[in-house]
């Protein structure tokens, strides 16, 4: 049975950066519900309790039954959770003066415990929380300390359990993958043998025993996660994969002849469907955002199932769904967040049973399976897309006419993306998660030869990101930004002003729609 190591999740922000911290060291984890605590234990080899936006004092707070756990498995609290188990085990938890957050140094640490292993004195932490644990329990004792935090991280004299109140899993906590290590490698027993050869060897396996001589369809998008999927169902049943890459009108210049170009290089059946006047006429005089995305997610719904109902004996239906979709389809409190972008309600209409070969991959681990699987990097740099395409980057009614605006503008904005070069080799698209041209609502005044105009005015997105929960407005350099404008303005037509947007997420949403 393969190792891993189970998170409880209390709410936290940054559950997801342990996990993603973990699976760095090339171990296998698992993100739970703080409730959810699996009865077979088989392959478990640690625990860590996540942090959480609550008190553990409050009435309506998470607690677990630590006899599940405790003195069966080593346990690491974090922030919340290390709070948690102070109190459990008869400490004391009470609110701070002052709110501890931000950047702090470990003033005073216990060098010789295995959790802080080669990490030095004043090693910078990050702390987030308004509790602090004023007494530890009987039987536990502190190993590190801050100026302001007497009990920054603590153990028990008799059970593998440790609790630190900063959070190693972000970035700000300079030796926090360090920390993760000495617990997951050292203390639990890690043979780190989760990486991209080993999961695409299990999972072709896998599939080969699951699927047999069924029939696949898949969805392909042009995007990363879709590809991957492909290419992994590809390897496993071959020609018995039948993938549907249906083109809504909204794609990017180009995109939709280009990537079946791919695609066919790669060796995959891919039925291509040209649907965009069926989109546009549904998408008519329609200008609220949701709405667009549920009519385009019905008619691509519409226009797969006819399609996969072409192809004989399916029993099963692809997709590249990722962990972080089903992570965020549902909170710790069973309640959606959103619903991701996959094709909901086709395996329950069209009687199909469900096939996700990366459901437990991260993005960036998608990325380096696609590389082992030797996908060409113009697929598997791809930065994400939304599923609505263009549609979300156009605010207001959409029509052809403005799609073929924004996709000159977007196209001379990524093409200029991957044409500047930097250091190593690399180029400006590469070191950017996510960019785009969006096209705005309003008309501005302008002066083109001796002539007035009155035409649209369009913004540039590019964020910076490790996985999209958090993202930061992109420093794109100023003599780039100029290069785009006058090629925007000066080559298409409609178009005279070009902005930047240098809003970050939270509070501002990558797409603008």
């Amino acid at each position: 049975m393969e190792q891993k190591i189970v998170i409880l999740d209390f709410g936290s922000q940054t559950t997801q950066l342990i996990a993603r911290r973990i699976r760095e060291l090339n171990t296998f984890c698992e993100i739970l519900p703080y409730n959810k605590f699996p009865d077979n234990t088989e392959g478990i080899i640690g625990v860590v309790l996540s942090g959480s936006p609550l008190s553990v004092y409050d009435a309506d707070s998470f607690h677990i039954d630590f006899n599940k756990i405790a003195g069966h498995f080593p346990l690491l609290g974090i922030c919340y959770g290390a709070q948690l188990t102070a109190q459990t085990y008869g400490g004391k938890v009470e609110a701070c003066p002052t709110r501890e957050y931000g950047r702090a140094a470990l003033s005073q640490l216990e060098g010789t415990d295995p959790l802080l292993k080669d990490i030095p004195l004043n090693s910078q932490v990050w702390m987030s929380h308004g509790d602090t644990i004023t007494a530890l329990p009987n039987g536990f004792h502190c190993i590190a300390s801050t100026e302001s935090v007497r009990y920054a991280a603590f153990r028990s004299d008799n059970e593998a359990v440790w609790g630190v109140q900063f959070h190693p899993e972000v970035f700000h906590s300079i030796h926090g993958s360090l920390l993760l290590k000495n617990f997951v490698v050292d203390i639990c027993g890690s043979q780190q043998q989760w990486s991209p050869s080993a999961f695409v060897e299990e999972t072709v396996a896998e599939l080969r025993a699951t699927l047999q001589d069924d029939h696949v369809i898949l969805g392909l998008s042009g995007g990363v996660d879709s590809t991957v999927a492909a290419v992994l169902l590809h390897k496993a049943i071959g020609q018995n994969l039948t993938c549907i890459f249906v083109d809504h009108g909204m794609l990017r210049k180009n995109e939709f002849t280009r990537v079946l170009a791919d695609y066919q290089t790669l060796g995959l059946n891919v039925i291509g469907v040209d649907a965009s006047a069926k989109f546009f006429a549904d998408l008519k005089g329609v200008t609220e955002p949701e709405a667009k995305r549920k009519i385009i997610g019905r008619d691509f719904i519409e226009v797969f199932e006819t399609e996969a109902h072409k192809i004989s004996n399916v029993k099963w239906l692809a997709q590249g769904t990722i962990y972080p979709d089903r992570i965020e389809s549902l909170n710790i409190t069973g309640k959606v967040i959103k619903s991701h972008h996959n094709v909901g309600g086709l395996p329950e209409r069209m009687n199909l049973k469900l096939c996700e070969p990366l459901k437990w991959l991260f993005k960036d681990e998608v990325r380096r399976v696609g590389r082992e699987l030797n996908i060409p990097k113009s697929l598997i740099g791809r930065h994400p897309f939304p599923g609505p395409g263009l549609a979300v980057r156009i605010l207001g009614d959409i029509t052809p006419e403005k799609v073929a605006m924004l996709q000159e503008a977007d196209d001379i904005f990524i093409s200029n993306m991957q044409a500047w070069a930097l250091p190593d080799n690399k180029t400006l698209y590469d070191e950017v998660w996510q960019a785009g041209a969006i096209l705005l609502p309003v008309n501005s005044v302008g002066v083109m030869g001796d002539e007035r105009t009155y035409e649209k005015a369009v913004a540039l997105r590019a964020v910076t990101s490790t996985d999209a929960m958090t993202a930061d407005w992109a420093h794109l350099p100023y003599e780039f930004l100029a290069k785009v404008s006058n090629e925007i303005i000066n080559q298409v037509k409609g178009i005279n002003r070009v902005c930047y947007d240098i809003s970050s997420k939270p509070p501002s949403t990558i797409e603008w729609e």
